[in-house]
């Protein structure tokens, strides 16, 4: 029984990845985990990814490229004010401008610094460097 579907994901890709895998799949497809794989993409963490219809719910396909060194999910989901990314960046992240976090904001799903950019704070959703 899955609890957390795109926890489940998340450790999917990066349990492939370590395994030298080139493509994985991941289910349930949700609107909010292909946001996200579409984020990932843009930045070159991932390859191309298609959603796969079986009648239960769905599924993503993704192709690995191996930039991946660690992923996951950040429970609970914090509440970040836009002044306070540096802080959250220390603690998910190895080092300064080195990998990403994927924030939910009132204007959609996108990354901590399109956030800071857009000068918005949101919810913590999860870490990918």
């Amino acid at each position: 029984m899955q609890f957390d579907p795109l926890n489940d994901a998340f450790t999917s890709i990066y349990n492939a990845e370590m395994a030298g895998h080139y493509e994985v799949s991941v289910a349930p497809a949700s609107k909010l985990l292909g946001r996200m794989l579409s984020i990932m993409q843009s930045m070159g963490y991932i390859g191309e990814f298609e959603k796969n219809e079986d009648g239960r719910g769905g599924g993503y396909r993704v192709e690995l490229v191996g930039a991946i060194n660690r992923c996951g999910v950040i429970k609970p989901r914090y509440s970040v004010k836009r002044a306070d990314f540096e802080k959250w960046e220390s603690r998910y992240l190895p080092a300064q401008d080195f990998g990403m976090l994927l924030v939910t904001t009132n204007q959609g799903v996108m990354h901590h610094y399109q956030a800071k950019e857009a000068r918005i704070g949101g919810r913590l959703l999860a870490y990918v460097f």
